[in-house]
């Protein structure tokens, strides 16, 4: 292929993914509240909570802080050895014992379903141990679901705070983008599924839709309680977290991301609808191809291809920044070096699909999950 045409090839190839992941990322409405909370309404806070004693004084203080105060803070210890009832007892909150885990149920469903059983208000508000909510975060949760009905889901914003952290950025896009809730359609296409760390809903719609109870085998356990909802005409709205919540995922460690996302990634892929499935494809090809085509065209036999790479290579890091800035704190530092959280995405991401298609099951804090693709296949 000669010179020319190859140069031009190349360009619309990554141009064109370019523009996917704009379509992916049009809009990320915030969870802004309309109206105010509605009168004696009770609010349980609901925490799934296994080893989470060094993360569960940061979100509950900031829970005793809220304006609209939660008439109860639930902690569901589940079977954790490091202290966790202990801290939650001291800082205020009601400790319930998770029960031995029954066959075919995953910790975090288990532990999901025991609080919500044990709950006395009228709006469940599910948060994971990591996350931490801004002072009026509760009020405006209420008065949104109540707003919109249904089933309400935000994901935090992504608090980095050490280098590492920032290797999760890819796989924080594509959950984003995963969800279809913040395309270039907007509301015209309903999500594929929630957020896990933030859910809002009706206690009597929870009860309905079989709560956790039933997607208590799944470990993308949000995606599948989502399509519950929907499925029974429950509305689900996604909102991103800033101003509201954030979150430290995976902080303990590079071994703590490395096996949270192999726990996620390939499940949470086939709950994605395919078309959307097929764009966040093609962006993270884009992004691949690009990476790889600049740092080939430093060398001499590809040099007259160098000032388009990078051109492209500071488009992706400038569109790769702006994702970022939208979804978390990253600095600009983790946009230009992509390639490195791009690859730190594959690698794991082989990981993943190896332990949950070939082995059939994963690690994760001291447990082993084992996974029915069958399962995740017949839910979608």
């Amino acid at each position: 292929m000669p010179a020319d045409v190859l140069g031009i090839f190349l360009a619309l190839q990554q141009a064109v993914f370019w523009l996917f992941g704009l379509f992916l990322f049009w809009k990320i409405p915030r969870c802004g509240g309309r109206g105010e909370v509605p009168h004696a309404t009770r609010i349980s806070v609901i925490i799934p909570a296994r080893n989470e004693a060094h993360n569960l004084p940061v979100l509950l203080r900031s829970l005793t802080a809220q304006e609209c105060a939660p008439s109860e803070i639930i902690v569901v210890d589940d079977g954790s050895d490091d202290g966790t009832a202990t801290v939650a007892a001291r800082l205020g909150a009601r400790v319930v014992a998770a029960d031995p885990m029954p066959d075919g149920w995953v910790g975090k469903t288990w532990a999901c379903w025991t609080g919500a059983r044990s709950a006395r208000g009228d709006l469940l508000v599910f948060l994971d141990a990591d996350t931490v909510l801004a002072g009026g975060a509760l009020a405006v949760f209420a008065s949104t679901q109540h707003a919109d009905g249904g089933l309400i889901s935000v994901m935090p914003l992504q608090a980095i705070s050490r280098p590492f952290e920032a290797l999760a950025a890819v796989f924080n896009i594509v959950v984003m983008a995963g969800v279809n809730a913040f395309s270039a359609l907007g509301r015209r296409l309903p999500p594929t599924g929630c957020f896990g760390a933030c859910v809002v809903c009706r206690r009597e719609e929870y009860f309905t839709a079989g709560g956790h109870s039933a997607v208590k085998g799944r470990i993308a356990e949000d995606f599948a309680l989502g399509r519950k909802f929907r499925a029974l005409g429950i509305p689900v709205t996604c909102y991103g977290g800033r101003g509201t919540a954030s979150v430290r995922m995976y902080s303990d460690g590079v071994r703590s991301l490395v096996e949270g996302f192999t726990k996620n990634m390939a499940i949470g892929a086939m709950d994605i609808r395919k078309d959307f499935k097929a764009l966040i494809v093609g962006w993270i090809t884009g992004a691949t191809l690009c990476a790889v085509a600049f740092l080939a065209s430093l060398t001499p036999a590809l040099a007259a291809y160098r000032t388009m790479e990078i051109v492209f290579y500071a488009l992706y890091a400038a569109q790769m920044y702006w994702m970022l800035r939208r979804i978390g704190n990253a600095g600009p530092l983790a946009a230009l070096l992509f390639p490195l959280p791009l690859a730190f995405f594959h690698l794991v991401y082989l990981r993943s699909v190896h332990c949950v298609r070939r082995r059939g099951r994963v690690t994760w804090k001291g447990r082993t999950i084992r996974n029915s693709l069958e399962d995740s296949a017949g839910a979608r």
